[in-house]
C-alpha cells in the first residue's frame, strides 16, 4: 500500500501535465480538477507547484498569470521560438502591411484598408491572416451595404507579446524588433496611433 500511495502524486502530476499541454488555453487549478474527474482543486495546486519546480531550468517552463496556468518557452530560448514562427508565418508585403492596418485601426471594413493603402486588397490576403489566427470578422459596419469588418485576435496579441492594443508599439521598434518590412510614409503616417481615439472609434461601432 505504501509503495501505491509513492506513485499517487507522480500519476497526478503526469495528468496535470498532459492536460495543459493538450489545453488551447491556460487553465485554473480548479478547471483542472474538474477536467480530471472531479479531483481536489488543492491536490492539482501542489502538483502544479512539483511541475513548476520541475521545468524551471527547461525549455519550457510552467508559469501561472492571472491564477491561469499554462507552458510557455523559457524566456532566454524565446528568439528561436520567434525566428521559427517568423518562418513558418512569413507575410507577403501586402499580409504585412493590411495585417498592420487592422492592428491600428480596427475594427475596419477592406474598402477602408484599401483606402489607406492605396490599392485594392485581395480576398486571399484576408484569408491568410485569417488561417494564420491574426484577424477575425469583427461583425458588419451599419452603413449601406453594411460592409464586413476585421478585427485583431487574442492569438495576433500573444504571438506579438502584447497584452493589449494599448501595448502597440511605434513603427520604428516595429522596424527594429523586424516584424515588419519597410512601409511607404503614407501607410507609416496612417498608422500612428492613439489610443483615446481608438477607445471612441470601437464605442462608436459596439
Amino acid at each position: 500500500m505504501s509503495e501505491e500511495r509513492q506513485e499517487e502524486p507522480g500519476t497526478l502530476e503526469r495528468a496535470v501535465e498532459a492536460t495543459l499541454f493538450a489545453a488551447e488555453a491556460p487553465m485554473t487549478a480548479a478547471a483542472i480538477a474538474a477536467h480530471l474527474g472531479g479531483l481536489e482543486a488543492g491536490d492539482v495546486r501542489a502538483a502544479l507547484a512539483t511541475l513548476e519546480q520541475h521545468y524551471r531550468n527547461r525549455g519550457v517552463h510552467l508559469v501561472e498569470r492571472d491564477q491561469r496556468w499554462h507552458f510557455e518557452t523559457a524566456p532566454d530560448l524565446a528568439h528561436l521560438l520567434r525566428r521559427e514562427k517568423e518562418q513558418v508565418r512569413r507575410l507577403s508585403r501586402a499580409a504585412t502591411e493590411v495585417l498592420a492596418i487592422i492592428a491600428y485601426h480596427e475594427p475596419v471594413s477592406r474598402a477602408e484598408i484599401e483606402s489607406i493603402r492605396g490599392v485594392q486588397t485581395s480576398a486571399g490576403t484576408l484569408d491568410v491572416l485569417m488561417e494564420a489566427g491574426w484577424i477575425r470578422l469583427a461583425g458588419r459596419r451599419e452603413v449601406p451595404g453594411r460592409p464586413v469588418i476585421y478585427a485583431t485576435t487574442p492569438e495576433f496579441l500573444d504571438h506579438f507579446g502584447l497584452s493589449s492594443r494599448r501595448d502597440l508599439p511605434g513603427i520604428d521598434e516595429l522596424r527594429a524588433a523586424g516584424l515588419l518590412d519597410p512601409v511607404d510614409e503614407a501607410l507609416e503616417a496612417s498608422m500612428r496611433f492613439d489610443p483615446d481615439e481608438a477607445d471612441e472609434g470601437d464605442e462608436h461601432h459596439t
